[in-house]
């Protein structure tokens, strides 16, 4: 009786072994499972915090472009290229009902909203001297763009026609003054912080059409608004007001 009984202890035992031993796998295996099913969800999500974190080591510049991208999303009122698009719409208008619909062309690019005013309603042909008519022109352009956030881009060109004079020995003098003369009348006629506006020339090196006839030439004379995107706009060089806005988001 004693063996037989010493026979059956050693069995249960065993059969008790055992099954501690399937329910261990079977939690194990009940992990994987779980585990691999959380790692194909957010595999994504997990690669952007790994870039996030590799960029906050790395100090940050990385993290910084990801917030900016995020705001011209989301972010602040006028950042994206639809909000934009209802301020060249605005502009349109307002030309139109004074007539003046055929001075001006507006453009969206992705550098942002391009206002292009031509020659004749600004400039004498050859001059930079704001004519008494190009008053009128830009004081509604500045009505649109001086309460903006965004940076102001003034831009001048010309045709490919050169020019000598002791005051413009070339065409990059001419295009730049006529940039910086309507940048000096928006600064002192008009609540344009100067520090969210800059003027540049190009001379005849950026047509819009080629200079092969004298409406083109026409065209191409011309001084470009550009209303920069906020992305852009962030990335100008730096000044107090763009500080406050980049780390208001």
């Amino acid at each position: 009786m004693r063996r037989s009984r010493r026979k059956f202890e050693d069995d249960e035992d065993l059969g008790r072994w055992l099954l501690t031993y399937a329910d261990l796998i079977t939690l194990l295996l009940a992990f994987f499972v779980v585990m691999y099913s959380m790692s194909q969800l957010d595999a994504k999500r997990f690669g952007k915090v790994t870039e996030a974190l590799k960029g906050a080591l790395k100090g940050g510049d990385s993290v910084l472009r990801s917030k900016e991208n995020d705001n011209t999303k989301t972010g602040h009122g006028l950042l994206n290229i639809g909000n934009l698009s209802m301020i060249q719409k605005y502009v349109e208008e307002r030309f139109k009902a004074l007539g003046k619909r055929d001075v001006i062309e507006t453009e969206l690019t992705e550098r942002g909203l391009v206002v292009h005013i031509m020659e004749s309603a600004l400039f004498n042909e050859g001059s930079a001297q704001l004519q008494t008519k190009a008053m009128e022109i830009l004081d509604q352009i500045s009505q649109t763009i001086a309460l903006l956030p965004n940076h102001i881009r003034v831009e001048g060109h010309t045709d490919d026609r050169p020019i000598n004079t002791p005051v413009y020995p070339s065409n990059w003098e001419l295009s730049s003054a006529r940039a910086t003369e309507v940048v000096r009348y928006f600064t002192n006629n008009h609540a344009v912080a100067p520090d969210k506006i800059s003027a540049l020339g190009y001379g005849e090196y950026r047509p819009v059409v080629p200079n092969n006839s004298i409406e083109n030439r026409a065209r191409n004379r011309r001084v470009d608004i550009v209303i920069l995107t906020m992305e852009l706009t962030l990335k100008e060089p730096t000044s107090q007001l763009y500080y406050n806005l980049a780390n208001k988001e």
